[in-house]
């Protein structure tokens, strides 16, 4: 029996690990279809998990780095600050004027067919340059 103690510690331990590692660095779940209200009525955006993202007509490619979200718009990515809280999504910083407040209903739809989702900006552009 002794010599099973340090096993089951070790299989206990590693069982464990994924876990710790997981919620140490576990980014803000930002996929989803969220809803803002806005001065010309309410306007939804899709974050789908293969990187794309879309409203209204158009589709633009994202990145999550520590709390930024950064969408390429052509050939240049910009950058927004967010938080995430329960359903509740902030963005700020970037191209907006004042943060915007939007609230997650539901699952990503899937992208529809014949819409390619953009390449990226190019290589030697990363996400934080614009």
């Amino acid at each position: 029996m002794n010599r099973l103690l340090p096993l089951v510690t070790l299989v206990t331990a590693l069982s464990m690990t994924p876990q710790l590692i997981s919620a140490q660095s576990r980014a803000p779940r930002i996929t989803g279809t969220w809803r803002a209200q806005t001065p010309e009525g309410p306007r939804e955006v899709v974050v789908r998990p293969d990187s794309s993202a879309s409203y209204g007509e158009e589709t633009v490619r994202w990145r999550l780095v520590a709390d930024s979200l950064y969408l390429a718009f052509g050939d240049e990515w910009v950058g927004y600050v967010i938080a995430v809280k329960g359903t509740e999504l902030t963005i700020s910083g970037g191209d907006l004027e004042e943060p915007m407040k939007l609230k997650r209903i539901g699952p990503p739809t899937p992208l529809p067919g014949g819409i390619p989702v953009p390449d990226a900006p190019p290589s030697n552009r990363k996400p934080n340059e614009r």
